[in-house]
């Protein structure tokens, strides 16, 4: 199949027909055959000539060619593009690779491509992980995330991958700091660095003590792969470093925490977010700073209500972009308002809302030139590219079409390298010039995925049920279908509810269809990329109106695809996906199963286990104790419904999970028993919100499908 490294260009050689690599298994042996198609010349191996031989004679017969669905297992072979940065004179690309074969979790390597010619190099050998990259302004040297020897954390190495050196360890905290920006970033004359590391607060020694006393508010951390199920207390903070000397400045210290740096183009000041609330564990409200290096005095560029994220300098330092919204009401996991691409003067002075497009939007940044901004919008279940001008004008879409754009880099003279991931295919590297037509320059799933057949994804709208909306679906069809066959649907919710589902290519959604199971998706109300009052539509609301927006899509569905079988339908999700899962098997017994993975089920319980305790202020405008919100929260919970549940449930939950905790789980669970409901309860070790290590997700999988044929009628 040739090197992996080679893997990483693009495979254009093949013309015509198809490659690929089929394993064909004899019911009751022990017997497999491998038949692989390489430049017109076809292989057998293991002594199935006769087993390929019927197959072959099938073929020819049918007129067709046979292609395989993908399969739990494949998910350890597939790769992504994930971070993407152009080198400063725009012939280069460094780009990051998701990997799923690791021991546990998904991990990530960098990569240097050479735009023309395509040369490729490695930045880390074996399984080893690193990532983040940032070119020095010369473009001879890279900073990324990864390691040398024993030592993990800030490395520099030249442009080629020699050179490899240990600055300074990258240090983080397990109390929950969203939507962080870089880490790190080159002075303008590529002589130091500013860095982000963590630092103990001034709690620290009160948590090491037995008994443990604990006094802040924010006492959970986000996540934990250990035995720790307490915030750290660390505080990040800002330091310099040498990069000829590899000596160190502490820049800030203190009882708050300063990342998400930009490094200003005259070499004065480093931008910075901090939440410097009298009390910052009760109130998220990320402002943005400024620091002087030269006496490390700092600044504060906001005062508002609301947040602000990632602020970034325009090229010649007299404007700063960020990301922002209005509200003066979020929290640590989410919020309810879109975001948006903002813009202010350097001193802080008139602050607006820069790009007024009326959807969520990412983070901004700048073309090497400072004439355009460019940001991601999520726009009916993808997500596309814009640029506008910095002196005003209204928005152009650069790249569109079904899937979504993720990381993103502007080279000089309109040049873009991004990652998108397709309807066919995980995130690949691409890059176009301006306008142009763009060009594709990785195909990491090539082997995989060939020969695989990808299953088609529909959108369809319909009226909700208090006509208030046109709500979007998306089917997946399954794979192997005839003009009489009958086929399973299995409803698939997404989280946030402030997020959205779409064309892009869902790789669990794939191997259902292989299975021949149709997947629905719904961007019910409370969705993010169909503005801002859709987005609302769940506000006060949950496990209400938005629930119903799944049902009548499952009812339309049904009615307009006379193949899907009403009698095999199954419903699961995670997070509020999860929750919705739990809900409508207490509203509708239309549903043979469920599985709701990291749910939420108890919504007063759950205000005051989670760690993010604003989310139910922020969604229904008041403190659960004030008003009747207490019996509002319970009358909405699936725990108070429990007795109308008939649908055979597998709960699924992180053992680690201070999101959405374990016990939203287990009270669940032991309700379904006593109900006598057929259930299930499946604990992930190690895992935080959602399940996200391969081997777990390729688990996760096969028992979701497991559990959902042996509760369908045959």
């Amino acid at each position: 199949m040739g090197s992996p490294l080679a893997e990483h260009l693009l495979l254009n050689s093949r013309k015509g027909g198809s490659t690929g690599l089929a394993i064909l298994t004899l019911s009751g042996a022990k017997k497999s055959a491998a038949f692989s198609r390489v430049d017109e010349a076809l292989v057998v191996t293991n002594g199935a000539m006769m087993l390929f031989m019927r197959y072959f004679l099938l073929i020819l017969l049918s007129g067709c060619v046979w292609a395989a669905g993908l399969t739990p297992q494949n998910l350890l072979r597939m790769r992504s593009v994930d971070e993407v940065k152009v080198s400063p004179d725009g012939r280069k690309i460094a780009y990051t690779v998701v990997h799923q074969d690791g021991a546990r979790r998904p991990y990530s390597q960098l990569f240097i491509l050479t735009i023309e010619g395509g040369a490729t190099i490695a930045f880390s050998e074996a399984k080893e992980s690193s990532g983040s990259p940032l070119w020095a302004p010369d473009g001879e040297q890279l900073a990324y995330r990864g390691t040398v020897g024993e030592q993990n954390g800030l490395i520099v190495a030249n442009a080629d991958g020699t050179g490899k050196r240990f600055l300074a360890k990258l240090g983080g905290t397990n109390a929950p700091l969203p939507s962080t920006g870089k880490a790190f970033d080159w002075s303008p004359d590529g002589k130091q660095i500013v860095f982000v590391d963590a630092v103990p607060g001034p709690e620290t020694k009160a948590m090491d003590g037995d008994p443990i006393v604990i006094t802040r508010y924010l006492y959970k951390p986000d996540h934990s792969e250990g035995n720790s199920r307490l915030n750290d207390n660390k505080r990040l903070h800002l330091f310099l470093v040498d990069v000829a000397s590899g000596a160190i400045t502490t820049l800030t210290t203190g009882n708050h925490s300063e990342h998400s740096v930009d490094w200003s183009p005259n070499s004065g000041e480093i931008l910075f977010v901090s939440n410097r609330e009298p009390d910052e564990d009760q109130f998220f409200n990320y402002d943005l700073f400024a620091l002087r290096i030269s006496d490390k005095s700092i600044r504060r560029l906001t005062t508002t209500e609301n947040i602000e994220y990632r602020p970034i300098w325009s090229p010649d330092g007299r404007t700063i972009i960020f990301q922002g919204c209005k509200r003066g009401l979020t929290d640590l996991e989410t919020t309810m308002e879109d975001t948006h691409a903002w813009i202010m003067a350097a001193d802080g002075s008139g602050r607006r809302e820069f790009a007024m497009i009326d959807n969520r939007q990412g983070p901004p940044d700048w073309s090497p030139e400072g004439d355009f901004v460019y940001f991601t919008v999520q726009e009916r279940g993808s997500v596309r590219l814009y640029r506008q001008a910095a002196s005003g004008g209204a928005p152009e879409l650069v790249v569109g079409g079904l899937g979504s754009v993720g990381s993103f880099a502007v080279g000089r003279g309109g040049l873009i390298a991004y990652a998108q991931a397709s309807a066919q295919n995980t995130p690949q590297l691409f890059i176009k010039t301006g306008m142009g037509a763009a060009r594709q320059l990785t195909n990491l799933n090539a082997v995989v995925l060939r020969g695989a057949e990808i299953a088609p994804v529909e959108a369809f709208t319909f009226v909700s049920n208090d006509n208030k909306w046109q709500v979007e679906a998306f089917l997946t069809k399954p794979l192997g279908m005839t003009a009489n066959s009958k086929h399973p649907m299995i409803v698939v919710i997404h989280g946030g509810p402030h997020g959205q589902q779409g064309p892009a290519f869902n790789f669990k959604n794939q191997v259902y269809a292989a299975k021949g199971w149709a997947t629905l998706m719904v961007n019910y109300r409370g969705s993010t990329g169909y503005g801002q009052a859709f987005a609302d539509g769940v506000f006060g609301d949950q496990n209400g109106n938005e629930g119903q927006d799944v049902l009548y899509a499952v009812s339309a569905a049904i009615r307009r695809n006379l193949w899907i079988d009403r009698d095999r339908l199954g419903v699961e999700g995670v997070s509020y996906g999860g929750q919705l899962s739990s809900w409508l098997i207490t509203q509708s017994r239309i549903f043979k199963s469920s599985i709701p993975t990291a749910a939420i089920n108890n919504l007063v319980s759950y205000n005051y286990t989670t760690y993010y305790n604003q989310y139910e202020q922020m969604t229904f405008g008041i403190f659960p104790h004030q008003g009747n919100l207490m019996d509002v929260l319970w009358e909405r919970s699936s725990l108070k419904h429990v007795a109308k549940v008939s649908t055979p449930t597998m709960l699924v939950h992180g053992e680690n999970d201070n999101d959405v905790p374990l016990s939203e789980a287990e009270q669940f669970y032991i309700a379904l028993k006593d109900v006598g409901v057929e259930t299930i309860f499946v604990r992930y070790p190690r895992e935080g919100h959602g399940i996200s290590e391969s081997r777990h997700v390729v688990d996760w999988i096969e028992r979701s499908m497991q559990w959902h044929e042996s509760h369908f009628p045959r």
